[in-house]
C-alpha cells in the first residue's frame, strides 16, 4: 500500500455536528505537523459541515457525502475508512478523538490494518515522521512515550479538552470529494435513531467555573459548602476518584485521566492532593485556586493562588464574601 505524506484526523459529528474535539486535534496537528493536516468528513449529502470546518485551517477535507453510512454503526465506519486508505493511500498518522464513537472505531480500524494505536493520549509531538504519543500507564502513575516506527498509519486517540482550539484562515485549503467507497453494509444491526441526550448547564467539560471536592473535604459539611460556593460563582461541582462512591456524583463529574479533561477559565480545588491523575485533566484550567492543610501538597504546583488550612473554612470564609 502506498504511503502519503498526510496527517490525518477523523471528524466527529453528532446528528451533523462537529463534536468539538475535532477542532482541538485538527489545532494540535496543524501545530506540530510539517506534513499537510487532513480532516476526514462524512456528512449527509444536503449538508454543509465542512464550512464550519474549514475556519479551524486544515490544509485538506476529504469530504464523503453518503445518508446512509452518517446514519451507519462502527463496523460500517470502519469499513467505509479502510475503503478510503485502500483508494487514496495509506497516512502517516491518523488521529481519533477519545470518545465513546473515537475508541470504538479506531481499534477496529487498527486491527484491519494491522499497525499500531496508543489510546487515550495526553500529548503528540513529531520527531520526523515519527509520532511521539504521550499517556498515562501503570495505573496512571507514570506518563509513557509510545512509538509506532514500523507500521502506518501510526494511529491514536487523544482526550478531549487537553489541547486548545484555535481559529485560523488557510487560503491553500483544498477540498476534496470522494465517491464509490462500496463499504460494506453490517447485516446484523441496523440503527433506526439517532438521540442526543440533552446538554446541561453542568456538563462539567463545558463548564467555565468548577468547584472541585477532593478526599480532604469529603464530609457533608464539606459539601454542603461546596455547593453553596458553586452557587455564588456561577459554578460546576467536579470531584475527585474517591467522590465518586457517593450516591450524588459519577464519572460525569469526575475530573482527571479516568474521569473528565477540563479547561474551566477558573478552578477551585478544595482538599484536593493534586496526584498525577487528577492534574492531568486540569493541564488547561486558566485561573487555579486551591485549598489544602499540607503546605507540601501536590496541588499548589499546579496553582496561581493557594491556601494552606482548612478547605472547608476556606470555602466557607469565600462563600461568606461572594
Amino acid at each position: 500500500m502506498v504511503l502519503i505524506k498526510e496527517n490525518w484526523v477523523f471528524v466527529e459529528t453528532d446528528l451533523q455536528k462537529i463534536n468539538p474535539v475535532t477542532y482541538q486535534l485538527i489545532t494540535k496537528m496543524k501545530q506540530i505537523s510539517h506534513d499537510p493536516v487532513v480532516a476526514v468528513l462524512i456528512e449527509k449529502t444536503d449538508a454543509n459541515v465542512e464550512t464550519e470546518l474549514a475556519e479551524y485551517g486544515p490544509d485538506k477535507i476529504l469530504l464523503i457525502k453518503d445518508d446512509q453510512l452518517v446514519d451507519g454503526d462502527d463496523l460500517e465506519l470502519t469499513d467505509a475508512l479502510n475503503k478510503l486508505i485502500q483508494k487514496q493511500g495509506t497516512p502517516n498518522t491518523f488521529i481519533f478523538p477519545a470518545t465513546v464513537a473515537g475508541r470504538s472505531v479506531a481499534p477496529r480500524l487498527q486491527a484491519r490494518l494491522r499497525t499500531g494505536l496508543t489510546a487515550d493520549c495526553l500529548d503528540l509531538k513529531f520527531e520526523g515522521d515519527l509520532l511521539i504519543q504521550t499517556k498515562p500507564s501503570y495505573g496512571d502513575n507514570i506518563m509513557c512515550e509510545i512509538t509506532i516506527p514500523n507500521h502506518h498509519p501510526q494511529m491514536a486517540t487523544a482526550r478531549p479538552n487537553v489541547f486548545a482550539a484555535e481559529k485560523q484562515t488557510n487560503p491553500d485549503l483544498k477540498v476534496e470529494e470522494i465517491s464509490q467507497l462500496d463499504w460494506e453494509k453490517d447485516s446484523k444491526l441496523e440503527i433506526k435513531s439517532q438521540v442526543l441526550p440533552p446538554k446541561t448547564s453542568d456538563d462539567i467539560t463545558q463548564a467555565k467555573r468548577i468547584v472541585a471536592l477532593g478526599r480532604g473535604d469529603k464530609t457533608d459539611a464539606g459539601i454542603t459548602v461546596a455547593n453553596k460556593l458553586a452557587q455564588k460563582l456561577h459554578a460546576t461541582v467536579g470531584v475527585t476518584r474517591p467522590l465518586t462512591d457517593l450516591d450524588q456524583y459519577t464519572i460525569n463529574e469526575q475530573i482527571g485521566q479516568s474521569g473528565q479533561t477540563v479547561a474551566p477559565e477558573l478552578l477551585v480545588n478544595l482538599g484536593v492532593s493534586g496526584a498525577v491523575q487528577y492534574t492531568a485533566g486540569i493541564a488547561n484550567a486558566k485561573v487555579v485556586v486551591s485549598a489544602n492543610t499540607d503546605e507540601n501538597a501536590q496541588i499548589f504546583k499546579y496553582s496561581d493562588y493557594y491556601f494552606v488550612g482548612n478547605a472547608l473554612e476556606f470555602s466557607r470564609a469565600l462563600e461568606a464574601i461572594l
